[in-house]
């Protein structure tokens, strides 16, 4: 598997009708399920954004890291911090779900879309991913600044574990810069898609109709079509 995300053989593996094989995520043969998408940044996407492309996938990775980080940072926040702290169990709570949901979540709601749109020019795929990252960044500032109920290790309940444990509060220290990179970078990145985006000539006009024409397209619109002409 290559840091792009794609196998690195020669050319793609194809199934017997011709289609590419999924590659990611790589799973072992011996999983029940297997790759449920097919990824390769330098075969599918124009090499002038390959690069972009490259560093929104290495921050989609950076983000799951500091979440599995934040649950490690929570679970000092539950056994060391004070007995008067509030919201420490809510804090491990919340910090598990989030890794679990928002690893898999970030990757399908705002890393497909950005790579759908690099590789196929969708005007539709640009404006969901901009909602949503926008979304991702206003979450990313909320994490980075550390509101226990909201479950994350950031700078205000880092602060707190100052005066009870060093050992711990270091540890939260580096979670909460890992957020704040993470808000930061998503900022910057997506100031520089946004860039992108407006010289490739896309519109909101343009995404309404692949809208229209992908509905249009659909098989089972289609099929619905074709059981309402044949009443």
């Amino acid at each position: 598997m290559s840091e792009s995300g794609s196998i690195t053989n020669p050319q793609p593996r194809q199934t017997t009708t011709g289609r590419r094989m999924n590659n990611f995520p790589p799973l072992p043969k011996c999983f029940p399920c297997g790759p449920c998408f097919y990824q390769d940044i330098n075969l599918e996407i124009p090499q002038n954004n390959q690069r972009l492309v490259r560093y929104m996938y290495y921050l989609w990775i950076f983000y799951s890291v500091t979440l599995l980080c934040n649950v490690v940072g929570a679970l000092l926040y539950l056994v060391l911090a004070p007995s008067s702290a509030s919201h420490t169990g809510t804090m491990m709570a919340i910090a598990v779900v989030f890794a679990f949901l928002f690893t898999p979540a970030s990757y399908l709601c705002w890393f497909r879309p950005i790579y759908k749109a690099f590789r196929s020019d969708s005007s539709f795929n640009f404006f969901l991913f901009f909602f949503i990252f926008f979304v991702q960044i206003v979450v990313n500032i909320v994490e980075a600044v550390g509101v226990a109920q909201f479950g994350s290790c950031g700078w205000i309940v880092t602060l707190t574990m100052y005066k009870v444990n060093i050992f711990a509060a270091v540890f939260m220290t580096f979670v909460s810069i890992m957020f704040t990179v993470n808000a930061v970078c998503s900022i910057l990145l997506m100031s520089k898609i946004h860039g992108v985006y407006r010289q490739s000539g896309a519109s909101l006009t343009k995404a309404q109709q692949e809208m229209t024409t992908g509905a249009i397209n659909s098989p089972a619109v289609q099929a619905g079509i074709s059981q309402a002409l044949s009443k």
